[in-house]
């Protein structure tokens, strides 16, 4: 075994603890933000408006974390993301206790700076992997974060009743054991994440390390998300489109499938059990569609992903309101789309561009995946209250055809 093959291992599991503990903190404090807000408040608007605010929040902290990498190295900028994240939550613990909630919306932007490292993570599991490995690798960072996702919410309950035995708000605990996790997060990082990976797949290469994408004003400058999208090949534009439509379509019939499911007297337990059938599809699947992504190819794992999606709308979208289990299978549906779109078309991402330009575009996709996640909620609200879900559902199946049509359409040019 080469010592790149044994640092990408103690990459892979320092990142696997990462992302358990990071993804933990997330789901810990956005699952009750949005009451928690609306409590403070007094209006439902203001509940949705914290989600939002933790959505953009991780748009805005996508590309700085991704300049300090090209700079610096992986280690910091993920250090920066978690740790900006739990000053977040440790502000927004002093927002409950202080009973404000604009105080609580602008920590959540803060907030989101945890997300937006969780998923800078999975690109750091892929600097020092072969190429034949480089979907699995990028899927195992995302497969761990299913254990915090699952284990978040269920904190939730005894970090409250911690706080009211502190004397302080029960809002207040969810926010608290957040920022130790990120706290955390951030320490392992700062301590274990060594060598860099990225630093390392550096001076592999040539020196001086400049491509004609720097030349040219490309992918590796600083001067913009625009000269990065301009940069990049048409594979990588494919995927970026790829990764950014996938989420957009997975928040919006995600988001407004709970409401759906109200409309017909539905318990919080049932939807409780659609959504956490989704939330497994979209992690726990995900070494399956690495390791199809090495074996059949990038676009192609893109395209069924693509078609899951439009798979996905057809049948939440034809539900009755009534109909969990058709729900829970359309929803399942989705989740593995999202999943496939994810791992293809962050590994087909990343081999677009070379090493040394890789984080500034890797930050662009993640900024357009939270921007589409953000806009995917709002639209998917708007048209529901103005048509049905059945609508959204059609307009969601609509949306991703053009990108199964492009998929397909590549992989047939490459098989000539």
């Amino acid at each position: 075994m080469t010592t790149v093959e044994v640092v990408q291992r103690r990459v892979l599991r320092v990142l696997g603890v990462t992302q358990v503990l990071g993804a933990a903190g997330v789901t810990i404090g956005l699952a009750f933000s949005t009451l928690i807000a609306a409590a403070l408040s007094g209006s439902d608007a203001v509940g949705g408006l914290a989600q939002t605010a933790a959505v953009l929040g991780a748009a805005l902290f996508a590309l700085p974390t991704a300049r300090l990498a090209t700079r610096r190295g992986r280690r910091p900028a993920l250090v920066l993301g978690y740790g900006a994240g739990a000053a977040g939550a440790f502000v927004a613990a002093c927002a409950v206790v202080l009973g404000s909630w604009q105080v609580l919306v602008v920590a959540l932007v803060l907030f989101g700076a945890a997300s937006s490292a969780n998923l800078a993570a999975r690109y750091a599991g892929t600097d020092l992997a072969h190429p034949r490995r480089r979907a699995r690798s990028l899927a195992l960072v995302v497969w761990a974060a299913t254990l915090g996702a699952v284990a978040g919410p269920n904190l939730a309950d005894p970090a409250g009743q911690l706080a009211a035995r502190l004397g302080l708000p029960v809002g207040v605990g969810p926010y608290l054991a957040a920022a130790v996790l990120f706290g955390v997060a951030a320490l392992v990082v700062l301590r274990f994440l060594r060598p860099d990976p990225l630093t390392l797949a550096r001076s592999a290469l040539p020196a001086p390390s400049v491509t004609p994408a720097h030349c040219a004003g490309g992918v590796g400058d600083t001067r913009g998300s625009g000269a990065v999208w301009r940069a990049l090949p048409a594979t990588g534009k494919l995927a970026l489109g790829g990764i950014a439509l996938c989420h957009t379509a997975m928040v919006g019939l995600m988001s407004m499938t709970p409401v759906h499911m109200d409309h017909a007297g539905s318990s919080l337990r049932v939807v409780g059990v659609v959504i956490s059938l989704h939330v497994a599809a979209m992690y726990a699947a995900s070494p399956v569609f690495g390791w199809l992504a090495d074996r059949l190819g990038r676009v192609p794992v893109l395209a069924i992903g693509s078609a899951l999606v439009v798979a996905a709308s057809g049948v939440a979208g034809m539900a009755p309101s009534h109909d969990a289990p058709q729900l829970a299978a359309g929803l399942a549906l989705l989740g593995l789309g999202w999943s496939a779109g994810l791992v293809a078309g962050s590994a087909l991402l990343t081999e677009s561009v070379p090493v040394a330009d890789r984080p500034a575009a890797q930050g662009l996709s993640d900024l357009c995946m939270n921007i589409g996640g953000a806009v995917g909620g709002i639209t998917a609200g708007i048209v529901v209250t103005a048509w049905s879900y059945a609508a959204l559902g059609l307009i969601v199946g609509f949306t991703a055809l053009p990108l199964l049509v492009a998929c397909l359409f590549t992989a047939l040019q490459r098989t000539r």
